[in-house]
């Protein structure tokens, strides 16, 4: 294992914590490598309940910058993106109840990989966005899917489109998370899995499967085409002015194209 993630095993419940908090938790390909070979370790294990988090200020900004070069020719932007598929998958699949716990920014594929949990909870100041749309390109992690599992397909267009963050209160309203919490959101992610400890985890997770193994084609569906239209995106003008301006740290000037 490397250093971009700490895991820990503590009765019963897996904890996986994002650890790049000087990027805020920004992920790059070696932490999507880490990510997988961590949730293949969780996914043999005993453990009942999963939950992530992000260390320092933040769940996920997302993916790192860095990835735009890592990703320049199709056969690493390939390798890339089907490791991002492979978590997606596993996390939405894991027999485990999974558990997201989300303070600071949760935005492009770390809101796409929170979305996946059983469970997200999200402190009232945490800021939650797609964002992709900023610098010209579609979601991915899954995140077309997820979103509209929990939004339906017509809010899902819009919170994708929005180049705006929500917070933990508007989210909760919007049915974006499950739970807000005025407290440290890692302490009731906690509380939470505690309790459900003391629960017949097994007929919870007997439901989880019944619905979870049905729609799972259907991700990999998503997933693919976000793949597909990702590649094509990258190549647009609107992209290529997306990006720069991100580094200039100015207001992006798209062109429709």
């Amino acid at each position: 294992m490397g250093h971009t993630l700490i895991y820990e095993s503590k009765d019963r419940v897996s904890y996986i914590h994002f650890n790049r908090a000087d990027r805020y938790n920004a992920m790059n390909k070696e932490m999507l490598e880490e990510l997988l070979q961590t949730i293949e370790k969780v996914e043999q294990s005993e453990d009942a309940i999963v939950i992530l988090s992000g260390e320092g200020n933040a769940f996920s900004a997302g993916g790192d910058i860095s990835m735009m070069k890592d990703s320049a020719t199709k056969e690493n932007f390939n390798e890339i993106m089907d490791i991002i598929g492979k978590v997606a998958l596993k996390l939405y699949t894991l027999n485990k109840i999974v558990i997201s716990a989300i303070h600071g920014s949760a935005a492009g594929l770390g809101l796409s990989i929170a979305l996946t949990a059983d469970f997200l909870i999200a402190q009232e100041d945490a800021k939650l966005g797609m964002l992709f749309i900023g610098i010209g390109l579609a979601p991915d992690g899954g995140g077309h899917f997820l979103l509209k599992e929990r939004l339906g397909t017509q809010q899902a267009k819009q919170f994708i489109w929005g180049r705006k963050q929500v917070d933990g209160v508007k989210a909760k309203k919007m049915g974006l998370v499950d739970i807000v919490t005025e407290e440290r959101v890692l302490t009731h992610a906690i509380k939470l899995a505690n309790q459900l400890l003391s629960t017949p985890l097994a007929a919870m997770l007997a439901t989880k499967s019944i619905y979870h193994s049905r729609q799972k084609d259907e991700l990999k569906y998503y997933i693919e085409e976000e793949k597909q239209a990702q590649w094509s995106l990258k190549n647009t003008e609107d992209h290529q002015e997306g990006v720069q301006a991100f580094l200039d740290k100015r207001e992006p000037v798209f062109q429709g194209k």
